[in-house]
């Protein structure tokens, strides 16, 4: 949900919900509390369980709000009391049972009694009252306040039936509509598990040193800057940088990564993962609430508020389908028996039974459980999804645009070639070059500094004065009263009095071919020096391109402000078809237009930082390593939360399983009542046909959506 939107109201509360069962529910108590005194607005996120509330009001309230479906009220950050009950105690399989029962005694009755009129009657009724009464209450509401939903169409046809006579009918569909209302509900919680799962990843309370005293408590108390002990084992509770300590650490449930990492000092670990060998110390480094696992639950949920584009249009299909419905099947009442003689018992009968058939909530369900089990089944293996519309995006994607550094390579890059073309000494040229760079922020500048570390050259003591940094060409700075540039060699050739000497221009190319970026230390007159760095090339990275083409991506490009020569050569490594070198940031966000407007859906992979204008721009924008890193949760549409690209072509293909899963749906659900609409005209539709029809393409819906949990990762 964008903060932008929210109503700029004094108090917001959210609370976290238990025993909501069905989109209609759902829209039904958002309204109720609406209506409560002192709250100016509410939310229901159907997908995640909350509720929103802008105002003032108390959860005994709430509770009454959501009172005709047995809602239980938590705030968020209170520990919810799910009770463990068996199937059978619950309420709506109660209520289904015993309609069921009262419906086979008034069948059995039926079939032996010589008059066999009253009794099952009165069996048939009672099964109706106790299997429809909630049912009544709401539609009968409905009706006197002109809203139609399935309930007002579901109350109308049963009430129907039973003034026509047909009791009998009327409680087989009280009681298939109890039936599929109890699976329903089964079915959507199992699509909620995954956010519960997330929720019971980390341990309520852990083991902490503060002001050397240690001691248990619960995380909620735990502050920033006391001293996590985590035994083998044992999961770790905060995010937090360890002070002490080497194991292993399985990261599986925040970065998907199936092999355990190693932890030493320094290093920093998240919550929800788990301590597998030695014993860690590690200082705190954020509250609860601003772990990364809680910001991955927090966007998940989110992500299942924000309607995508299939269900935001079925929604509203729906608004006006309804009461079309109604009208039609009052012509198919009416028109017969006025204008062709036909027999108002029977037109009646078929009327009510198109009244069943054309609920709309097999259509209503069809996107909503298949986002919000694709969303959580992603989430599981370490991609970020931040919303329905995005993960149909990406099922619609053409072509896929890749940052190099970090992203296709593995962004420390080492030096491989010094090359000196002057007679001043290698490894003075190395510490101005090493002390120039110490002012710059930039991958390979870390490569030159670690470079001059290795050799034990004391770079600082050749301070550079005067830093200034040229975007995507260099920087230059003063060491000992020289000017000295240090940048691309084009950058070189624009600024130097002759250009770059042939000699040395034809080193550089020999370095590029070999997949090397070269960087050239000198001044305006001359060039003292080349260094050339090479950056290697994921494992991950490594046949992901052919992955990508096998889940219809047509085509890949490669977006780097590397040479063309160095680009081609890691592009051709890798199998990317397309390499576009030499680019500044500015020039990639014009290369991310210029592919919309000819292939339609492109996506950007990139680390979040850098490529921030691509990623927003991009149709869809994938950030690499969203683990502890605030830029690629924040700036990115999706998030490989490890730093792993083989995660890509398993997020593709979720996407769209996802969009043909959905597809399948709306399209069985309109065809199961077009075909029972049929039946109409020979009058073969009857009352429980309408409702099996109905109800059962319902259950056959979510089962289906619910099969994308099966999806995994591939080995």
């Amino acid at each position: 949900m964008d903060d932008a939107n929210e109503p700029e109201l004094e108090q917001k509360s959210v609370y976290r919900l238990q025993g909501l069962t069905c989109t209609n529910c759902s829209a039904k108590f958002e309204r109720n509390v609406k209506e409560l005194e002192g709250v100016k607005e509410a939310r229901v996120n159907f997908g995640a369980s909350k509720l929103t509330v802008y105002g003032d009001t108390t959860v005994e309230d709430l509770e009454k709000a959501g009172a005709f479906d047995g809602i239980r009220v938590f705030p968020e950050k209170q520990k919810m009391m799910a009770k463990s009950e068996f199937f059978w105690k619950k309420r709506a399989y109660l209520v289904t049972a015993a309609a069921f029962i009262l419906l086979a005694i008034g069948w059995t009755t039926q079939q032996f009694l010589v008059n066999p009129n009253l009794i099952p009657t009165l069996f048939y009724g009672v099964s109706i009252l106790i299997g429809g009464y909630e049912l009544f209450v709401e539609g009968l509401k409905n009706l006197i306040r002109f809203r139609f939903d399935m309930k007002t169409l579901m109350t109308v046809a049963i009430i129907g039936a039973a003034l026509i006579g047909q009791w009998e009918e009327g409680a087989i569909v009280v009681f298939l509509f109890a039936l599929s209302e109890a699976l329903e509900r089964n079915s959507m919680n199992k699509a909620r598990q995954s956010i519960g799962v997330l929720m019971n990843l980390a341990p309520k309370e852990a083991h902490i040193r503060r002001c050397e005293h240690e001691m248990t408590i619960d995380v909620e108390d735990i502050e920033v800057g006391d001293i996590l002990i985590i035994k083998p084992g044992q999961k770790i509770a905060m995010d937090a940088e360890v002070v002490s300590g080497i194991s292993l650490v399985n990261q599986a449930a925040i970065t998907g990564e199936s092999i355990p990492v190693t932890k030493t000092v320094g290093d920093e670990i998240f919550a929800g993962t788990l301590n597998e060998e030695g014993v860690l110390e590690a200082k705190v480094t954020k509250r609860v609430e601003d772990t990364t696992l809680s910001r991955i639950i927090h966007l998940v949920e989110e992500a299942h508020a924000e309607k995508a584009p299939s269900q935001a249009f079925v929604e509203k299909f729906a608004k006006y389908y309804t009461p079309a419905i109604m009208m039609v099947a009052l012509g198919f009442i009416l028109i017969p028996p006025l204008f062709f003689n036909g027999e108002w018992h029977k037109w009646i009968y078929e009327g009510l039974s198109l009244l069943v058939v054309g609920c709309p909530c097999a259509l209503v369900v069809s996107t909503p459980v298949a986002i919000v089990t694709a969303i959580g089944n992603a989430a599981r293996h370490g991609v970020l999804i931040k919303g329905g519309i995005h993960l149909e995006e990406a099922g619609r994607l053409k072509a896929i645009a890749f940052d190099k550094t970090g992203t296709l390579t593995r962004g420390k890059p080492e030096v491989t070639n010094l090359v000196n073309v002057s007679d001043q000494d290698e490894k003075e040229l190395l510490a101005i070059a090493a002390s120039i760079e110490n002012w710059s922020q930039h991958p390979l500048a870390s490569a030159i500094i670690r470079r001059a570390e290795k050799e034990n050259i004391d770079f600082k003591q050749w301070q550079a004065f005067d830093f200034s940094s040229i975007t995507g060409k260099g920087a230059k700075g003063t060491v000992k009263g020289t000017t000295y540039l240090i940048g691309s060699p084009k950058w070189f050739e624009e600024t130097m009095e002759n250009g770059v000497p042939e000699r040395i221009s034809i080193q550089i190319t020999r370095l590029q071919q070999q997949g090397k970026t070269v960087i050239l230390l000198g001044s305006k007159q001359k060039v003292l020096c080349l260094i050339a760095v090479a950056d290697r090339v994921r494992e991950s990275s490594l046949g992901i391109i052919s992955k990508l083409h096998s889940h219809g991506i047509k085509k890949t490009f490669m977006l780097t402000g590397d040479n063309k020569a160095t680009g081609e050569a890691i592009g051709k490594q890798i199998g990317i078809d397309e390499v576009q070198a030499e680019l500044l940031p500015q020039d990639k966000l014009s290369s991310i237009k210029g592919l919309i407007k000819e292939y339609g859906k492109v996506a950007m992979v990139g680390d979040g930082v850098n490529d921030a204008p691509a990623l927003a721009t991009a149709t869809v924008g994938i950030a690499m390593g969203g683990a502890g890193t605030d830029t690629a949760l924040e700036t990115a549409d999706i998030a490989l939360m490890g730093d792993d690209i083989s995660k890509l072509p398993y997020t593709i293909m979720l996407s769209r399983k996802t969009l043909q899963i959905i597809k399948q749906n709306i399209t069985f659900a309109l065809v199961v009542k077009l075909i029972a609409v049929l039946l109409v005209i020979p009058g073969w539709l009857t009352l429980w046909i309408a409702i099996f029809a109905d109800m059962g393409a319902t259950v056959v819906v979510v089962l289906n959506s619910i099969r994308l949990n099966l999806n995994k990762l591939p080995d």
